[in-house]
């Protein structure tokens, strides 16, 4: 299909090694879209996406960024229906990026990629976004053995940094560290005695790439850890580029 590729993008580890990924297949992914989603969701990576601004001015690709709306509040108690909800102000924006593709000249948007592993929650609904919008969808992580993903992301060279735990076993230690092959081996006896998912893929961490083959330069932070008890994330209080 011709056209622009646009990448679902929240900085963390998935999203930011699907990008990797559909760079090194030469999609021409020409702008990076972000939600910024409430303190809780069923869509979309929650913690530091405000810094997706940074990255996206590291890989040195335009960002598009969007508000989903409050859907905190307890008006939508459905999961299946918080999810699509939470999924209308994406396809909007997409839409609208296609036309905005179509009249620069561009030829629209011919596809998006997604990070996805394993949740069918969100992946049918992106699937079933990309078929309405009439464009491809590239989900290059979609299945795949989460231990040749994570050692394909560390042999590829992302600098991965966990920013927020929620699991049993995980500590407030856990915060900022950095996802390499020693953290995995914690992982895997996590794994054993608790379910510890090796990726997080149930929530139990979340992460951000600070840098990788796809930066020009690395993401720099100022950051405070805060405990709350059984769970925790890094409040990041400033954020540069090296």
């Amino acid at each position: 299909m011709q056209g622009a590729w646009a990448s679902l993008f929240s900085g963390g580890k998935d999203s930011s090694f699907a990008l990797y990924r559909a760079q090194m297949e030469e999609l021409p992914v020409e702008q990076l879209v972000t939600v910024h989603p409430g303190e809780d969701s069923y869509m979309y990576h929650v913690p530091a996406t405000e810094l997706a601004g940074l990255a996206a001015e590291s890989i040195g690709t335009e960002l598009v960024e969007v508000d989903p709306g409050d859907l905190d509040a307890g008006t939508v108690t459905d999961s299946g229906a918080q999810g699509d909800a939470e999924l209308e102000p994406l396809e909007a924006a997409l839409a609208d990026l296609d036309a905005d593709l179509e009249a620069s000249g561009a030829g629209g948007l011919a596809g998006i990629t997604a990070g996805a592993i394993e949740s069918e929650f969100q992946t049918s609904r992106i699937e079933a976004m990309a078929e309405r919008l009439d464009v491809d969808l590239f989900a290059p992580l979609w299945q795949r053995d989460p231990e040749e993903l994570a050692a394909e992301m560390l042999d590829a060279g992302f600098e991965i940094r966990i920013i927020q735990v929620a699991a049993a076993g995980l500590s407030e230690e856990w915060l900022g560290r950095t996802l390499d092959r020693d953290a995995l081996d914690e992982l895997r006896a996590l794994g054993e005695e608790y379910g510890v998912h090796l990726l997080g893929e149930g929530g139990e961490f979340e992460t951000l790439v600070v840098d990788g083959p796809h930066m020009d330069r690395r993401i720099e932070w100022d950051a405070s850890p805060v405990w709350e008890g059984t769970r925790g994330h890094l409040e990041i209080e400033d954020a540069w580029l090296e």
